[in-house]
C-alpha cells in the first residue's frame, strides 16, 4: 500500500472470521485496481463515530454485516429506494463526501439460487432469523413468484416487526411467523433458508430441526465456511438439496464491487479466490 492507495473495507462485529478481503483485493488485483480492502472490527458503541471517519479518511466505500446493517442506517445520507423497503444496508458508497446506502443481499441470494438451478415457482419459503440479511433475502424473494414466507426467528419482537414490515410491502403473499417450537410444515416444495450465525462456531446448535425437513426441500445456508456447514451436512442426508452460502457471498460482493468501482466484476478471480480459501 502507498498513499494514492485507495481503502475500501468492511465494518461488523466480529470480523476476523470474514473473507470479503480475500474477494475484494482478487478482483482488485484481477483488474489492476489501485485499492486494497481491509476488515474494520467496530463495536455496536462505536459505530456512529466508525461512519463519520468514513469520509474523512478518504475510505472508498464500505461493506456492513453483523450486527450493524440496520443501526447504520440513521448515520447515512441517503438510502436507495430498494434499502428502503428492506430496512437494512450492506453496502456504503461514497460520492463527494456523500454517504449513500444500498442492499446488494437478496438479489446476491437470487443469483446463487439461479447458479444451483433451484426454481422458485410456487415455493413455500421458510426463513430463520430476522435480523438484516433476513430483511433483504426476504424481499427479494417476495418480488419473486414464490406461494408464501414463514419468518422463524428466537425473537418474539423482531420476528413481529419483520413480519409487519413485509406484510405491508406485500399484502398480497401470504406471510407468517412462529417461533422455533411451533415449526412443523406440511411435506410441499419448499425453500429453508438459515440467516442466522449458526453453524460458524464449532458446537453450535443446528437452526432447525432436521426430522422436519423433508428430500423435496431445498435448503441454504446463508453461513459460508465452513464450505459445506454441519446444517447443510445434515439436510443432504436427509436427502434435500442444499446450496451454501458461498454463491451469495460471491454475488452480493460482486454487485457492491460494481456500485464501488462502476466497474463489471471479475466473477472468475472472485470465485477462486473465495473457493481456494475454502480448501475447495
Amino acid at each position: 500500500m502507498t498513499s494514492p492507495t485507495k481503502v475500501f473495507g468492511i465494518f461488523g462485529d466480529p470480523i476476523s472470521h470474514s473473507l470479503s478481503p480475500v474477494i475484494y483485493n482478487a478482483a482488485f488485483q484481477s483488474l489492476g485496481l489501485p485499492y486494497y480492502y481491509v476488515p474494520f472490527e467496530v463495536p455496536e458503541r462505536g459505530l456512529k463515530e466508525a461512519v463519520s471517519a468514513v469520509s474523512a479518511l478518504g475510505i472508498g466505500g464500505i461493506n456492513v454485516t453483523i450486527p450493524h446493517k440496520e443501526a447504520i442506517i440513521p448515520f447515512l445520507n441517503k438510502i436507495s429506494d430498494e434499502s428502503k423497503k428492506i430496512g437494512a444496508i450492506n453496502t456504503v458508497e461514497v460520492i463527494a463526501n456523500q454517504l449513500i446506502g444500498h442492499n446488494t443481499d437478496g438479489s446476491g441470494f437470487l443469483k446463487s439460487l439461479s447458479e444451483a438451478n433451484v426454481n422458485l415457482d410456487g415455493l413455500q419459503v421458510i426463513l430463520l432469523g430476522a435480523g438484516g440479511a433476513s430483511r433483504g433475502v426476504a424481499v427479494s424473494l417476495l418480488n419473486a413468484n414464490i406461494s408464501e414466507l414463514c419468518v422463524i426467528a428466537r425473537s418474539m419482537e423482531r420476528r413481529k416487526v419483520l413480519h409487519n414490515d413485509l406484510s405491508s410491502l406485500f399484502p398480497n403473499i401470504k406471510i407468517s411467523e412462529h417461533p422455533f417450537d411451533k415449526n412443523d410444515f406440511r411435506d410441499a416444495p419448499t425453500l429453508l433458508i438459515n440467516t442466522t450465525p449458526l453453524g460458524m462456531k464449532m458446537g453450535d446448535p443446528l437452526p432447525y430441526p432436521v426430522d422436519r425437513i423433508y428430500p423435496n426441500w431445498v435448503v441454504a445456508d446463508l453461513v459460508y465456511n465452513p464450505f459445506k456447514t454441519p446444517f447443510l451436512l445434515a439436510a443432504e442426508k436427509v436427502g434435500a438439496k442444499t446450496v451454501p452460502g458461498t454463491g451469495m457471498l460471491l454475488h452480493q460482493a460482486a454487485l457492491s464491487f460494481e456500485i464501488f468501482t462502476k466497474q463489471k466484476a471479475p466473477i472468475e478471480a472472485m470465485k477462486k479466490a473465495l473457493l481456494r480459501s475454502l480448501g475447495q
